[in-house]
């Protein structure tokens, strides 16, 4: 089983905000693309990943939705905009939550009011994390287990502060190389090095 998580801190929790931020400062058409990317190839979609959204730019809770490719049945389209609708639409069902509690919002879709750091510690006890670092092990160089679980961030870098956290359950920093990548472009490299490998 593959997982991305894509640590979202400008987007939104609102989901009227959520889609005015499209092409805004906040960027969030990243999470649509990320998301696009995670689960779908030509002619047909992935199966054993699930991709987890964090959005942080909130009033109460940050939202965490997964989307588990395994029980997907429907997305609406391939396209920005019915992603950025489910994206939406979990979002609203995820009004008046309590902390860490979870709800369905279609089948193969949840959302949680979990915090990055919550969510990346539930899941080091099934995954090895991975974080991008320039400075990391270069991706064609690491050998894979069978559960490795990814660490993107949107526009605004990861703080100082996660990577030490995030050293502590055991995350290894990886490479896709010397520039600077969107996270949707890291989910095809990331993909493509694991594909090669038969991972």
């Amino acid at each position: 089983m593959r997982a991305f998580v894509l640590r979202a801190r400008a987007a939104p929790t609102d989901s009227s905000r959520l889609r005015e931020s499209v092409g805004q400062a906040a960027h969030t058409e990243i999470l649509a693309h990320s998301l696009m990317n995670a689960l779908f190839v030509a002619q047909s979609h992935r199966d054993d990943v699930t991709i987890y959204l964090v959005l942080e730019s909130t009033q109460d809770y940050s939202r965490t939705i997964a989307f588990a490719a395994n029980d997907i049945r429907d997305l609406g389209g391939f396209h920005e905009q019915a992603l950025l609708d489910r994206i939406a639409t979990a979002l609203d069902v995820s009004q008046g939550m309590s902390k860490e509690q979870t709800r369905a919002v279609a089948p193969g879709i949840t959302v949680s009011t979990l915090s990055f750091e919550k969510l990346v510690q539930d899941l080091a006890s099934n995954y090895q994390l991975y974080v991008m670092d320039k400075k990391g092990e270069p991706i064609q160089g690491v050998d894979f287990p069978g559960n490795p679980c990814f660490l993107l961030t949107d526009h605004i870098p990861m703080p100082k502060k996660s990577f030490n956290s995030l050293k502590r359950l055991g995350a290894e920093k990886i490479s896709l190389g010397p520039k600077m990548l969107f996270a949707s472009q890291c989910v095809v490299l990331i993909h493509n090095a694991l594909d090669i490998q038969g991972v």
